[in-house]
């Protein structure tokens, strides 16, 4: 079964909450601020969301799921390990059974939100790759493929038994923009095989899973075939949310658009999910921007959502 749900984080107020149950949704995909990060911040949440009849579906923390210290192997690392693994068991112990993780110590990379020429005059995230690659080392130093694949290792060796025993899933996101190497840090995710090596690495432990961020799939020719990567980690059980985005183009330049507007036709990759037995997850990723250019807009994601309901509904139904 697909669900339906909305981002948000642990600031959502009230009058949010009402905003999202009048749309029909009632799954949150929240993420944990600060001292929220924890179980009784999770709790608290959980009880006043209940009362709009919202439950979590998953949850984040963004401290957390892109932490430099985990991700580049800084000496503290075994400290953030722990943090992190303490916010899983809060998960478990709340119900709540997927907690991300985005192996980018330095986030996304866009080179700006600006108005370009696919957004209706609106603010949206732009990317130039020859501006983001002109750019300095983003850390301290290079970090190579061996060595960030090394880390994740060691990460997952501390972080799966607390999930099995918490009975939390993991949901690794891609690298974004999917190229090799962001800012001098070598890419752990950014292709369909970098994904199958990612499982293979732990043996396909059925905890780890994957964040299928489609815009990350359809922003490079290269990251893979999606309607055969949906069909067979579907039938692997391995994707345990669906982010649904669209973009104006491939690299070195796009712009995220809205859903009917970019270059891919997304009632077929949603009918794809429905086709493949997809059980899990589905949100929207990035709407526009307010004008201020650093807040997203509450009324675009409203109509990102609407507008990827009704293609879900589409598919159910088969029309």
């Amino acid at each position: 079964m697909i669900k339906v749900e909305a981002n948000c984080s642990s600031r959502m107020t009230d009058e949010m909450m009402r905003q999202v149950q009048g749309m029909g949704v009632e799954y949150l995909a929240a993420n944990f601020i600060g001292d929220d990060a924890s179980y009784d911040g999770v709790m608290r949440f959980q009880e006043r969301a209940a009362r709009y009849g919202l439950k979590i579906g998953n949850a984040g923390c963004p401290q957390l799921q892109k932490c430099p210290s985990i991700h580049l192997g800084k000496p503290d690392r075994d400290e953030w390990i722990d943090r992190y693994n303490e916010f899983t068991r809060a998960l478990g112990k709340a119900g709540i059974g997927i907690n991300y993780i985005a192996w980018q110590p330095n986030g996304i990379f866009r080179s700006r939100v600006d108005v370009g020429r696919y957004n209706h005059g609106q603010k949206s995230f732009i990317c130039d790759m020859d501006e983001i690659n002109a750019r300095p080392i983003a850390n301290d130093r290079e970090y190579g493929e061996e060595e960030i694949w090394e880390n994740f290792r060691y990460f997952c060796e501390r972080a799966l038994p607390v999930c099995e025993e918490a009975g939390v899933k993991l949901a690794l996101h891609p690298n974004d923009p999917p190229v090799a190497c962001l800012g001098g840090v070598h890419s752990l995710i950014y292709n369909t095989e970098c994904y199958r090596r990612a499982f293979e690495l732990v043996d396909q432990n059925p905890y780890l899973t994957m964040k299928m961020c489609i815009g990350c799939w359809l922003e490079s020719d290269e990251f893979g075939n999606l309607a055969e990567d949906i069909k067979e980690f579907a039938a692997e059980d391995k994707i345990s949310i669906v982010h649904f985005r669209n973009v104006s183009g491939t690299m070195p330049y796009f712009e995220e658009t809205l859903l009917e507007d970019g270059k891919a036709d997304m009632y077929s990759i949603m009918k794809q999910l429905v086709d493949c037995g997809f059980d899990g997850f589905l949100n929207i990723d990035h709407p526009f921007f307010e004008e201020d250019g650093r807040t997203m807009s509450e009324m675009s994601a409203a109509y990102f959502t609407g507008y990827m309901k009704a293609l879900l509904h589409m598919a159910e139904r088969k029309l």
